[in-house]
Formats: structure tokens, sequence, C-alpha cells
């Protein structure tokens, strides 16, 4: 690896909840254990019951996180971006992996040994206790997922994914639009909501009619986020 590509490692893991607080020298020892990951879009970096052997973390690019029904229907649990870590749940509790990842776009990974970062974690009781927090944090958001489709109508969901997704990929215009650079088929949304294609598709149409968001070679534009935002009110 390069230095210069080393160096990014090292920035992105500094930053991270997690990993902010190590010293540096204590960084400078996970470094050591860690492998640049190279990736194409369709990629499956793991799937739901692979053997959890190793910590992720995303340096560009966009991992998406899914599982597939009995009936065969993907159900997209989360889309990461760039400096965020996964593959955490199985690492910890040694047991299989809990679900799908996959690349969404070219992207290069860090990716640390489990064998590696398990000594190193026993030896950070603090590291263990944010570790933790972030676990935690995903639970959370799972259980939102589960409260939204079992409580809010589909404008209501639509809407407040779409909120999410601007706030996380968003890229805001002069004009004070924002738009999600991130490519999202209208079956990518239906998986996200596990809802139907055709249903985001009407849902989508009406909104564009009404000015409300723009939709164009798959980028999604947030034209009026107050008007999204009533749109979430689950009644």
């Amino acid at each position: 690896m390069s230095l210069e590509g080393r160096e990014e490692m090292r920035a992105i893991l500094a930053r991270h909840f997690l990993l902010k607080h190590l010293e540096d020298s204590e960084l400078d020892q996970l470094l050591k254990f860690a492998k640049l990951r190279r990736a194409r879009p369709g990629e499956v970096l793991f799937q739901k019951g692979d053997p959890g052997d190793g910590l992720l973390g995303i340096l560009k690019g966009r991992v998406k996180i899914s599982t597939i029904s009995a009936e065969g229907k993907e159900v997209v649990l989360n889309i990461l971006a760039p400096g965020e870590l996964f593959g955490e749940i199985a690492l910890i509790d040694g047991k299989d992996r809990s679900a799908d990842a996959t690349v969404m776009e070219n992207a290069e990974l860090v990716v640390i040994d489990a064998r590696d970062f398990l000594p190193f974690l026993e030896e950070r009781p603090d590291l263990t206790t944010r570790l933790l927090v972030m676990l935690c944090e995903r639970v959370r958001w799972v259980n939102d997922l589960y409260e939204d489709a079992v409580f809010m109508h589909l404008p209501a969901r639509l809407a407040k994914h779409l909120i999410r997704l601007g706030e996380t990929f968003g890229v805001e215009g002069d004009d004070g639009s924002l738009r999600i650079s991130l490519k999202l088929s209208q079956q990518d949304l239906g998986n996200l909501m596990g809802t139907t294609r055709e249903s985001v598709n009407k849902q989508m149409r009406a909104w564009v009619e009404d000015g409300v968001v723009e939709v164009e070679s798959g980028y999604i534009t947030i034209r009026n986020r107050d008007q999204l935002e009533l749109y979430c009110d689950p009644w």
C-alpha cells in the first residue's frame, strides 16, 4: 500500500466514533493489521451466514447492507458511506454474518481480521464500551425501520427515507435544493422500505408533478424539503 493510501486509511479510522480516542501509538498498532481491499459495483463482500472473520471500514464508495426474505425479496437495512465501519456484530459475538454486504459503486475498504482486532479490543475496555454504543445505535436504527413499516403509510415512510438519504448523501444546490448523490432506482427505494417498485413509482410521480422532488437519470433531488417533512406525519 502506498504511503498516501495508508495516511488516508489512518485519517478515516482516526475520525470514526469508535476509534477517535485512541492514542497515536495505538492507532499505528491497529494500522499494522489493516489491509486495503478494492471492490467493484455489485461485488458481494459477505453474505448472511458467512463467518464473521473481520471488521470493515469504507474509505471510498458506498455499501448496501441487506437481507433476503423467505420469498426471495430483498430488504435493504442500510446504505453506508465513507468513514463508516461495519461487520462488527458477527465479529464480536463470533457467530455468522447477520446480513449481506454489497458494493454499490467503486469502493476502497480497510479490512482488519478478527484474530488481530479482538486481542486489541481486549486491552482497551473503553473501546469495548464505545463499540457497545455503536451496536446500540444499529439496533435503534433497525427498530425505527420496523416501527415505520408497521405504523406509517407509504408517503410518510418514503418521505422519511428521502430526508435521511438527503442528510447522509445530499449535495446542496445554490437554489436550496438537495441532490442525493447516490444513484437509486425505484426498485432500490422499494427494497429500502420493504414495498413494491410500483408503489414507489406512483408516489414519486405525484411528488414530481407537485414540484417536491425531481428525478433525473436515477438521481433524486429534493426541491421542497419543508413539504416533504410534512408528509412524514404517520397519519
